[in-house]
């Protein structure tokens, strides 16, 4: 398997498909780099290289009980793309990889970024406080670290429904997709389902997004259950400088699966443009 081992001497295992300007994908929690096949095999058939990592904690990726916070995986994400010298590409990240992809920015800069791309992301604080009041409230939280610690695996298949949008009225449901999701969440360690939490919902991402200082495209569903758009999309595509916001009506938070056609022509046209 392809990897690159980090300072502290994590195993991260990436994917390095086709040739081209490069797009780097950042995925969300509890999933891996699988949960943007749809995407990456697109764009490198169209002349890109595609590249995706599995996050600390992740898939394939070593299973350290330290370093899952969004500092560390900015630091791996940075780590990849010089080892791979990367240069001039286009950063996209879903969920908690667009907190990835924010806080990267905020630590690294934009000397090898060329755009970015936020999809259904956690930027710029998911939790509720005195100062963003529109957030989730901690309970919310402590729920999802419950359901990891009492059993996991069903809570992976519980957490599928909303995650797809598949408990709406009308929804035409995959197996397929489902099962997938359940796959890669139980390729995630236990650490990395339950801190991965703190992370995603207490991180304040509001100064990273203030350094972003290329083209950014925030695309997010007006029906995310997941990540809810008005204190996330909403915010961000303000704290951006001149960010693009496409909100796609109905749409679930794993818009990438179910939209795949859609977000894909999205993608392909911003990143030309």
């Amino acid at each position: 398997m392809t990897m690159i081992t980090t300072r502290d001497g994590t195993q991260i295992y990436y994917k390095d498909w086709g040739t081209g300007q490069p797009v780097v994908f950042s995925h969300g929690w509890p999933l891996s780099a699988d949960a943007f096949e749809d995407q990456m095999f697109y764009l490198a058939s169209r002349g890109y290289r595609c590249i995706a990592h599995d996050r600390r904690g992740h898939g394939r990726s070593s299973q350290p009980w330290n370093g899952n916070d969004l500092d560390t995986y900015a630091d791996d994400l940075a780590a990849l793309v010089e080892a791979l010298d990367v240069e001039n590409a286009i950063h996209i990240g879903h969920s908690t990889g667009g907190g990835e992809v924010a806080r990267y920015i905020g630590r690294y800069g934009t000397k090898r970024v060329a755009k970015a791309v936020l999809i259904g992301a956690i930027p710029p604080l998911m939790l509720k406080t005195a100062a963003n009041p529109g957030g989730l409230p901690l309970e919310i939280f402590d729920k999802l670290r419950a359901g990891v610690q009492a059993d996991r695996s069903q809570f992976w298949k519980d957490l599928s429904l909303p995650f797809y949008g598949y408990n709406r009225p009308g929804a035409k449901i995959s197996d397929g997709v489902r099962e997938s999701f359940w796959l890669q969440g139980m390729m995630a360690g236990f650490p990395a389902s339950y801190f991965c939490i703190k992370a995603f919902s207490e991180t304040d991402l509001t100064a990273d997004l203030k350094q972003f200082d290329v083209p950014t495209l925030v695309l997010h569903g007006d029906d995310d259950q997941i990540v809810p758009i008005g204190d996330s999309a909403l915010l961000s595509a303000k704290l951006i400088k001149n960010a693009t916001l496409k909100v796609y009506k109905g749409a679930p938070h794993g818009m990438c699966t179910t939209l795949k056609g859609r977000v894909n022509e999205e993608l392909i046209t911003f990143i030309k443009g």
